[in-house]
């Protein structure tokens, strides 16, 4: 069985998803969710599905949960709503294995600063008619790491930066996880 290590720092949603679909299909398990907020949803949910988690702090980060990862030697580690910038170490461990999702057609509205509601909100106010989620490698830069698949949903006039939030959420609970596993059956 392939293991799968996910970081969040909110809600955790797209982690229950994720969690979720590979209970169901038994190829694959979260191990652990790391989270950087100790007060994140995602810690409720994690443990209402039975899967461990580890916060942890900016000292932690740096050096010790890098050896925890390395121990747990996962095939995937997949930024599901995880705000901090992976440190270069973390990317030399783990070529091609650090997955990120983000809640745009990148590389429109991509990098640092860009996540959750300040997506939403750019996308809005610049008129966009599309928009979609972007499902990516972790390089050393935000959200530049190479395109592994987009999906696209239309953005209507009338649409407010609540409703262009509720229709990236639907696509990436329609599509990370499976994703995810076409990536791990191709290891």
């Amino acid at each position: 069985m392939k293991t799968i290590v996910v970081f969040a720092s909110g809600s955790g949603t797209n982690a229950a998803k994720i969690i979720t679909y590979f209970d169901a299909i038994e190829t694959a398990a979260v191990k652990c969710v790391y989270c950087n907020n100790p007060n994140a949803g995602v810690i409720d949910r994690a443990a209402h599905l039975g899967v461990p988690t580890s916060v942890f702090s900016r000292a932690k980060y740096q050096k010790e949960v890098l050896k925890e990862l390395t121990a747990l030697k996962p095939d995937l580690i997949v930024l599901a709503g995880f705000l901090w910038k992976l440190p270069k170490s973390y990317i030399d461990a783990f070529p091609n294995q650090i997955i990120n999702i983000h809640p745009s057609l990148l590389p429109k509205y991509g990098g640092k600063g860009m996540y959750g509601q300040h997506v939403f909100d750019a996308i809005v106010s610049n008129n966009e008619s599309e928009t979609g989620i972007t499902i990516h490698y972790v390089n050393e830069h935000y959200d530049e790491g190479a395109v592994i698949f987009q999906a696209k949903t239309t953005v209507a006039d009338t649409d407010t930066a609540t409703d262009v939030a509720a229709k990236t959420h639907l696509l990436e609970h329609a599509h990370f996880a499976p994703q995810l596993h076409q990536l791990l059956d191709q290891r």
